[in-house]
């Protein structure tokens, strides 16, 4: 069974310590990299870490860095033995932090162009996330040992800006003037 104490930020901090262990500059890094997992404050790479060290998960020593030594953690056979658990643990979905649904929640209350127009902008955010997803494939190539995995999520990645684009397509479809009866309203459509 998990332990309590810890939480999926934290396991995700453990899971990007690895084998070989990281800075919590170089957490930082390496989640921004992956950017769809990039949910969590930028603090809470540096904090996250100590945390763990304290409780006996990771240890944490000093390397030098370019202009002062820098804390590296790795983890602890506390660490690899609870990461060890959580991986046997069922898997669930969970839940969806989408702006984009949100904004679908919003239609009747701004009006079908307003929301058309706002999905449009969706499509440079995904072409720019695109390049990122690229990028997080060719560095799987500096991680021999991670590479299978690593790709993995990448194209899960991929997948999922795809569906966003699927959406934009389907949102402009459906809320393109005349597609459907206007339902009345404040915010709908066809209103004058």
């Amino acid at each position: 069974m998990p332990s309590p104490e810890l939480s999926l930020f934290s396991y995700e901090i453990m899971g990007l310590v690895g084998r070989g262990g990281a800075g919590a500059h170089d957490l930082l890094r390496m989640a921004r990299r992956a950017f769809l997992l990039d949910w969590a404050g930028e603090s809470q790479y540096y904090v996250e870490p100590k945390r763990l060290a304290r409780l006996g998960f990771l240890e944490a020593r000093q390397e030098p860095g370019r202009t002062r030594p820098r804390t590296v953690y790795t983890l602890t056979p506390k660490g690899r033995e609870a990461v060890g658990e959580y991986a046997r643990t069922p898997l669930k979905v969970t839940p969806v932090k989408s702006e984009a649904l949100v904004r679908l929640l919003l239609v009747d209350l701004v009006g079908d162009e307003v929301t058309r127009e706002s999905f449009a902008t969706l499509r440079d955010d995904v072409a720019e996330l695109a390049v990122r997803v690229g990028e997080s494939a060719r560095v799987a190539d500096e991680l021999p040992h991670r590479r299978p995995y690593l790709l993995l999520v990448h194209d899960f990645l991929r997948r999922l800006l795809d569906l966003h684009l699927e959406l934009v397509d389907e949102v402009e479809r459906e809320l393109a003037p005349g597609s459907r009866p206007s339902v009345g309203g404040a915010g709908s459509s066809g209103e004058s």
